[in-house]
């Protein structure tokens, strides 16, 4: 067995994976001050279930892949560990000035960003290298010692070292660090030429900053769990998700801390890739919305797209991830009226505690899943397949005291608007991540997951004109299900800025064999075997005297070649792509920046079970009726019911429909229709697609 975790801010969630391909599906509310209490406690339900005490049933799991959100919330509350930086004499600013560029340039009462180390912890330190990693002013330990001084009589738990140009040559930085390791073994260490070997200064320093500043939260963390599966027997292989979309051991996750920020829906897009995969679509666009967040992300010829520039609450991450745009909305987002009268919808939101107002956990403002219960998408006898039972009656008086009376409108056209204002808040988000890499999102299918998502899925696909939805059955616990399909992943980056044309064959060649030799070391270190081993070559290229570059994979036989005419016809397109435009017929040079390696694990994938063809006929699964609104006829209708675990392979349904299963609800506007394919996922089309649907599906 193998089992998928995804700690979110609302709802923790696990799939379990069985040897004959079945899987199930697992929810409990998250618990944020200790999320492994609402680990066990999913781990629990599983062995009730099965029959087992908890140590029997963890002795038939061979694989735990797990999600965490630990390091993105203590990031966003600043809530990690207590940070000293030693810094070349003359930058420890630095942290606080960034790039020098205001993200709001006409507002006179825009803040700047809060630093993770405070001024009196940013040690500057006498050492200077040239930009080719010459020593110009030669180190002064002193200076390193006299800090590491101050560092213990402040308490601090964490420490980043980051020189000018270290990158070039990290000879100052080690000689600090064995300072820090000698004076406070116990504090958390980052050496910036060694995570982050990388050109640009600002990024590198915030990064590494970063890594000291959430590392002993996600070592604590992971010590608590490991303990935890410890005690009841648990003898299989752990795995953390990275926002890279890959998973690595706990021990490597705990000295590389910063690789897990923002990975919670890293999950997503991998996921979305096996689903699409079934039906013959290499490119797709995936949704998830949870109870606090809507996350995002575009898939293009079955690759995710990648960042190597990001950001967390304003802080620059220059490391590579997932590229998937999040904003606040989810079940739990609040409604709420502005100052100019208008609706609005989240970032708040009401979370696990106290939840939304029909959670009767002592919530009393109005989310979205108590406009989706007023408006009749919800069954307050069935959420959670009847274990959470709603109260629709809480849920009116709180949209009625704090939306519907301030608008002066009745209790179901509030709840109306805040389906309505949610719907186009994601919708926008869709549009910018396929508009921001070039794309129209009308080109893409919408792979929809969330335990809220499928309720919202039908408007936000007919605002952006999307004429295909492909909803998995375990579209609730989405991201657990691809952290088990995701392979083990290391990046190495390495600056070796020169002219493309120009580059040193054998340096640019031995650049590569180094990273891949460290490649191979870490995964033979998580039990995999060299023939499991694959390498993505890239290269960070710019036009010459560009400000930016384009991360373009190059194929390996263009590696092995060191064909460097040839990478630059790899770059000119895609610099076309992004931004409209190329300089091939110019003949202008191309910069290569960093060198990068990732260095992939193959591990073994969870199977689908195909079902056997059942027929169009979905009677058999009909519930009964439900008074439902309808969004575009603007009324409540009489809607049919179906549960959806009991629809087969082959089953149509004609919506208006509402699909119910434990973990999620989906809601089918009377444009659309629903195909059931023989994995049991829900394809959603419209209805004058009906043709072309059906065709793709049997073939």
């Amino acid at each position: 067995m193998r089992i998928g975790i995804d700690v979110g801010g609302t709802f923790t969630d696990f799939l379990l994976t069985l040897d004959d391909g079945t899987s199930e599906i697992y929810k409990t509310l998250s618990t944020p001050d200790d999320p492994s209490i609402a680990t066990m406690r999913g781990i629990g339900e599983m062995a009730e279930k099965h029959g087992k005490d908890v140590a029997d049933f963890l002795g038939g799991v061979d694989v735990i892949v797990h999600g965490t959100t630990v390091t993105t919330n203590a990031v966003l509350t600043y809530g990690g560990a207590k940070t000293g930086l030693l810094t070349t004499d003359g930058v420890r600013d630095a942290l606080e000035m960034r790039r020098g560029i205001r993200e709001e340039q006409y507002n006179n009462f825009y803040k700047n960003v809060e630093p993770l180390v405070e001024r009196y912890l940013r040690i500057p330190v006498k050492e200077r290298l040239g930009y080719s990693g010459e020593t110009i002013i030669p180190l002064d330990i002193s200076t390193v010692e006299d800090g590491v001084k101050r560092f213990q009589k402040k308490g601090v738990e964490a420490v980043a070292v980051c020189f000018m140009n270290s990158f070039a040559n990290g000879e100052h930085e080690e000689m600090a660090a064995n300072v820090v390791r000698e004076k406070l073994p116990d504090a958390y260490l980052t050496v910036s030429s060694e995570f982050l070997p990388s050109i640009r200064f600002y990024d590198r320093v915030s990064t590494t900053v970063l890594n000291s500043y959430v590392g002993p939260i996600l070592k604590h963390y992971l010590d608590a769990l490991i303990k935890r599966l410890g005690e009841v027997k648990f003898g299989g292989v752990l795995l953390i998700m990275q926002s890279n979309g890959g998973v690595i051991a706990p021990e490597i996750a705990s000295d590389n801390a910063a690789v897990t920020l923002l990975s919670g829906p890293a999950g997503g897009p991998v996921a979305g890739i096996a689903y699409c995969d079934i039906q013959g679509y290499s490119d797709s666009i995936t949704m998830d919305m949870g109870g606090t967040s809507f996350d995002t992300a575009l898939v293009k010829n079955r690759e995710p797209f990648v960042t190597t520039v990001g950001e967390i609450n304003r802080l620059r991450l220059a490391l590579p991830m997932l590229n998937v745009v999040t904003i606040g909305a989810g079940g739990g987002s609040i409604g709420w009226i502005d100052e100019g009268g208008l609706l609005r919808m989240g970032p708040k939101s009401a979370g696990a505690k106290p939840g939304p107002a029909c959670y009767g956990l002592g919530g009393e403002l109005p989310a979205c899943t108590d406009a989706d219960l007023v408006l009749g998408y919800l069954d307050p006898e069935f959420f959670a397949g009847g274990r959470i039972k709603l109260d629709k009656s809480k849920a009116e008086a709180a949209i009625k005291t704090h939306v519907a009376d301030k608008i002066g409108m009745t209790v179901e056209e509030a709840a109306a608007g805040m389906y309505n204002v949610i719907n186009t808040n994601m919708a926008a988000a869709v549009r910018e991540v396929a508009v921001k890499h070039g794309q129209d999102p009308r080109d893409f299918p919408l792979v929809v997951a969330g335990g809220a998502g499928p309720n919202h899925a039908c408007m936000i696909a007919l605002e952006l004109e999307i004429p295909v939805m492909i909803i998995p059955r375990e579209s609730s616990i989405f991201c657990a299900a691809g952290m088990l399909m995701s392979d083990l992943k290391h990046n190495f980056v390495r600056t070796y800025a020169t002219m493309l044309r120009d580059a040193d064959v054998n340096k640019f060649k031995s650049i590569f064999e180094e990273m891949k030799t460290g490649g191979i070391r870490l995964l033979k270190s998580e039990n995999i075997s060299e023939e499991n081993v694959e390498f993505i070559y890239s290269l960070d290229l710019r036009y010459l005297n560009q400000y930016h570059e384009v991360s373009v994979e190059i194929p390996a036989r263009l590696v092995e070649k060191a064909d460097f005419a040839a990478m630059a016809k790899e770059f000119h397109p895609k610099h076309n792509r992004l931004y409209g435009y190329s300089l091939e017929e110019e003949g202008t040079g191309v910069e290569l920046i960093n060198i990068r390696l990732v260095a992939v694990g193959r591990t073994k994938k969870p199977s689908f079970l195909e079902q056997e063809f059942h027929g169009e006929s979905p009677e058999h699964a009909k519930k009964g009726e439900r008074r439902a609104w309808l969004p575009k006829q603007k009324e409540f209708a009489d809607v049919q019911v179906y549960d959806a675990f009991a629809l087969r392979n082959g089953n149509r349904l004609e919506g208006p429909a509402i699909l119910e299963q434990v973990n999620t609800t989906t809601f089918v506007t009377p444009e659309y229709n629903v195909l059931v394919d023989r994995y049991g996922s829900y394809t959603v089309y419209l209805k004058e697609k009906e043709k072309a649907i059906r065709k793709r599906i049997e073939s």
